[in-house]
């Protein structure tokens, strides 16, 4: 790792090579050389990394229903063999009893959510509760591949009713989803097979929709892929009076440009954190349309669930769209890797390989034959599942089924919390924090309905100016750079803050993350950043 070889190097951040090189660090890869450099050095501040977009909440009760089960579930296989070894699980004579019987004597949420699943849930589980009681002990236990590969059976209806409430309305077609090791491995997968069917070839032009996640900017440029790729920027706007970033009605236009073959998007964006408005949802509409019909939109809607009303792309336009989504920043699961791609059963990637000219199509029928007589029926979703895997283990693909139960119970979790007392929770806490750091930067909120509050960016250009005036900002433009602001607030202050340059914004912004931090630290990070650029602006007046 490059940041390794500076570990070491006691110049100034500011001076000759290592500048140089802690320039062209990735922003993460430069907040892990700036904590290492800083965070042994004695201080009377705390630490502050508001840099990473890991949350500091979990959903505990989900968690506990899992160990519960796991629990019920061991005892299960060993019934009437010794205890050092245990039999697999199957549907056993009086199994649902025993269950019943096992959760009446746990007094916790944990065991309470089980109930409820059991008693109230039946309608959400597709299939008998006795057997899905089944399923999902044989998938705890994870003694058996996955199977289906891509998504198990007891697994699949509560994924989609989670994401049908969570992230669709009730005008969605049917779809099917693909169980994945997270958002990241979503976005890999896709692309991977986008690439090996055909559907995108080297060179081919696509865009990308920015701000965005900044390793979603570098895979496209990936040799292996080298697309021609199109920006469309969003800006800061008004709306109702009120600011969010959104994508101007021209800068939208782009996308009907037919040579454009496929457009991917973070919605809510990052590190913007606003959701794409109606308006722009329509033009979309009226583009794949009129203009571009044959535009595959790929959509990470990971910060859906963190608004009250939210319009998914795939909502919007299912036949078009590919949805990605991960529960690891919602339910402060980022170390379970779990999330689903999520496809309509009748779109536009299906056509796409059925309209494939013959000498590709043969050649897929190579690639897939191994797995069917007949490669050219295989779906795209079933291809994507293949492609994770190299398609010659196709066997021995699919998500682990306990982190697939995992996913299930923080679905049904959030199924059955009817109040959504949860989600309100969850939504409050970010809520709170971004306005304690904008109050504390003299910031304007973002329009409320549009802003999940999961970040921050703040735009020093804007800032600056706006507090201290355009000279000010200009001397500190000539003389600094942001990677230098962003060593001096370690340095100074304690406060890691993220470069959002190569997430697709301007070379002056920062993103805050509000998810990671103690609530109250968030009017300390806006004290921090204001009283080190003060004493910046006190230098400068008096030199």
């Amino acid at each position: 790792m490059i940041v390794n070889q500076y570990l070491t190097n006691t110049k100034s951040y500011r001076s000759g090579t290592l500048k140089q090189n802690l320039e062209s660090l990735s922003p993460f890869e430069l907040n892990l050389y700036l904590e290492s450099r800083m965070t042994h050095q004695e201080t009377n501040k705390e630490w502050l990394n508001a840099g990473r977009g890991n949350p500091n909440w979990t959903a505990p009760i989900p968690r506990e229903a899992y160990f519960l089960l796991g629990e019920f579930a061991t005892r299960e296989t060993m019934r009437k063999e010794k205890q050092s070894i245990g039999t697999m699980i199957k549907g056993k004579t009086g199994q649902a009893e025993r269950f019943e019987a096992f959760i009446d004597q746990k007094d916790s949420p944990g065991a309470e959510l089980l109930q409820d699943i059991w008693e109230n849930g039946s309608h959400l589980l597709g299939m008998p509760r006795e057997q899905w009681l089944t399923h999902m002990l044989d998938y705890t236990i994870g003694d058996n591949y996955p199977y289906p590969e891509r998504v198990l059976t007891a697994c699949e209806q509560p994924i989609k009713q989670y994401l049908h409430h969570e992230l669709f309305n009730s005008a969605t077609v049917p779809f099917d989803i693909f169980a994945v090791e997270g958002g990241t491995a979503g976005i890999v997968y896709t692309f991977k097979s986008l690439v090996n069917n055909h559907l995108l070839e080297r060179h081919d032009k696509i865009a990308l929709m920015i701000p965005t996640f900044a390793p979603y900017m570098e895979i496209p440029e990936l040799p292996e892929y080298g697309f021609d790729v199109e920006y469309i920027r969003s800006e800061l706007m008004e709306i109702n009076g009120q600011r969010s970033y959104q994508f101007s009605e021209s800068e939208l236009d782009r996308l009907r440009n037919d040579e454009i073959k496929a457009v991917f998007v973070v919605n809510p964006s990052n590190p913007t954190a606003n959701a794409i408005y109606n308006d722009s949802i329509e033009q979309l509409q009226d583009i794949v349309k009129k203009d571009n019909p044959n535009l595959m939109i790929l959509s990470d809607d990971v910060y859906g669930t963190f608004l009250k009303d939210f319009t998914s792309l795939f909502t919007a336009i299912p036949y078009n769209t590919a949805c990605i989504y991960s529960y690891s920043k919602y339910f402060g699961a980022t170390g379970w890797r779990v999330g689903t791609i999520a496809l309509a059963k009748d779109n536009i990637f299906d056509e796409r390989l059925r309209e494939l000219p013959e000498s590709k199509k043969e050649a897929l029928d190579e690639r897939y034959g191994t797995l069917t007589s007949e490669p050219r029926e295989i779906s795209f979703i079933d291809r994507l599942v293949a492609d994770s895997r190299s398609v010659a283990l196709n066997h021995a693909a699919g998500l682990s089924a306990p982190q697939q139960v995992m996913m299930t119970l923080f679905s049904l979790y959030a199924l059955l919390d009817e109040e959504d007392e949860y989600k309100q929770e969850v939504m409050d806490i970010c809520q709170t924090r971004g306005e304690l750091l904008y109050e504390s930067l003299e910031m304007s909120i973002p329009y409320k309905s549009l802003n999940t509050a999961y970040y921050c960016e703040i735009d020093f250009d804007w800032w600056l100016e706006k507090r201290y005036g355009r000279a000010f900002r200009s001397f500190v433009q000539e003389t600094w750079t942001m990677t230098d602001i962003v060593a001096k607030l370690a340095e100074e202050e304690q406060l890691m803050l993220l470069k959002a340059e190569a997430f697709g914004s301007s070379k002056w912004t920062v993103r805050v993350s509000l998810a990671n931090l103690e609530t109250e630290a968030y009017k300390e990070i806006g004290t921090r950043v204001s009283d080190m650029m003060d004493r910046m602006h006190s230098d400068w007046k008096n030199s």
